[in-house]
């Protein structure tokens, strides 16, 4: 999945060590240019990654992630790891959203094909009945 936004806040680097050793993370919020803007966390693992992607606040980034949900004491959390962030410039913010909007706005056209159905009432008046719409 893909999300694009302006990076807005980043947390204090985890570090700790694990069976296989040495590891490093950082947290990182965006904030997408939608009429309701929205907000999302989502975590860099990896110093080769967070020395690689080089996120700084103020960055409008385009952040490939997956998503993950785990149990712990009867409880389920969800974890939004990014394995691809990438620097797009911000004039062009808009440019690499989603082609889903698009199917939007091609419903407007689709309007004027509907409107055959208008002309014939519905349900059919039967004959003799006004045309008024009362129920009575």
């Amino acid at each position: 999945m893909e999300l694009q936004g302006k990076v807005i806040a980043e947390t204090q680097e985890r570090k700790g060590t694990s069976a296989r050793g040495d590891w490093k993370a950082k947290d990182f919020v965006i904030e997408t240019h939608e009429t309701y803007p929205k907000k999302m966390v989502f975590s860099v693992f990896g110093e080769e990654r967070l020395s690689r992607f080089n996120i700084q606040i103020g960055q409008e980034v385009l952040v490939s992630f997956d998503i993950d949900a785990r149990e712990y004491n009867g409880r389920w959390f969800n974890s939004i790891r990014a394995y691809d962030v990438r620097q797009v410039d911000p004039a062009q913010y808009g440019a690499a959203a989603p082609a889903a909007p698009a199917a939007f706005a091609s419903e407007p056209t689709a309007a004027p094909a509907a409107a055959p159905a208008a002309e014939a009432p519905f349900p059919p008046a039967a004959e003799g009945e006004s045309t008024d719409d009362l129920p009575f």
